[in-house]
């Protein structure tokens, strides 16, 4: 079962804030380490920064902007009619489960979710394939409402529409609501940042934790020695994959001489002209200062080194 929060009428930034209160079915795929663009310790981020996660680019707008439009597909290839919800739904036996969903379909047990894909990612769509995080996400979804089918529609820019139909697996939402029972308890609710993965994600998340070091502070290093180790295995041996990536493009190059392309059945490759034009800032400075001054922008970051001792 499951209590209704009526979202019709909320505030943008009200509804930002009870996004906060619970996992949500674009934070499970994230928390399962199945989400590319994501991973559990964003997830954290999001759900315990004082301020108000305000996600906005401009993937995210295309896809709130063409949503009814991958509904209306859904609706014309497949018959059925779909409607908002215009609800959160919270699980009441796992309250930190909660789900917004796209649309729920009229006269079935069901729901659906939309998705607006780039052309670059139709691979992950082919041959009936999902991407596991979406998967996850319309899992997450039965879990907080129980309905026993979920569908996901998406709109690949250009190219199609795809849709599938996902059903009830026992096994899978268990370990799902167990999962996410396991990460708002032990990190959510304790405050405790889930272990690195990494991923860009989590140096992202990492530089606005720790974006500037204290002048002069220090701690001794206790714990690492044998990670340290292991990371110079791995240094030396990309320098040796690197090295022999090296010699098969200059293989290639001598073949191809001053030709600029060549290709197979398999392959293509170009070894074309590029023009590229620098602002010579070093002589600017030396010749223009004022105009050096005027333009030039301080950026802070941490940058991180590791060095015998």
């Amino acid at each position: 079962m499951y209590e209704k929060i009526a979202t019709a009428w909320m505030a943008r930034e009200e509804w930002l804030k009870l996004r906060k209160t619970g996992i949500g079915g674009s934070d499970a795929g994230a928390i399962c380490g199945l989400n590319p663009y994501s991973s559990p310790m964003k997830v954290f981020r999001d759900k315990t920064a004082e301020e108000a996660e305000e996600p906005d680019n401009e993937t995210i707008r295309i896809g709130n902007d063409l949503e009814q439009y991958v509904a209306g597909r859904f609706m014309e290839a497949t018959g059925l009619k779909v409607r908002r919800s215009n609800y959160m739904y919270r699980s009441k036996e796992h309250p930190y489960m909660i789900a917004d969903v796209d649309r729920l379909v009229v006269g079935e047990d069901a729901g659906l979710e939309c998705k607006t894909v780039s052309a670059y990612n139709a691979d992950k769509w082919a041959d009936g394939k999902i991407p596991p995080h979406y998967a996850m996400q319309c899992y997450h979804y039965m879990a907080v409402t129980g309905k026993r089918t979920w569908y996901i529609a998406a709109v690949i820019l250009g190219r199609e529409f795809v849709y599938h139909k996902l059903t009830w697996e026992e096994s899978l939402i268990q370990q799902l609501i167990e999962a996410e029972g396991q990460f708002w308890n032990n990190h959510i609710m304790e405050h405790i940042i889930p272990a690195p993965d990494g991923s860009k994600v989590c140096d992202f998340v990492l530089e606005q934790y720790f974006h500037t070091a204290k002048k002069a502070s220090a701690i001794e290093l206790v714990g690492f020695d044998d990670k340290l180790a292991r990371r110079e295995e791995i240094l030396a041996s990309i320098e040796e994959l690197q090295l022999e990536q090296k010699q098969i493009e200059q293989e290639i190059k001598l073949f191809m001489q001053d030709n600029e392309l060549a290709s197979n059945g398999q392959y293509r490759v170009l070894w074309s002209n590029v023009d590229t034009m620098r602002l010579d800032t070093k002589r600017m400075k030396q010749e223009r200062p004022e105009i050096y001054k005027d333009y030039a922008k301080v950026t802070s970051s941490r940058r991180f080194q590791i060095k015998a001792a």
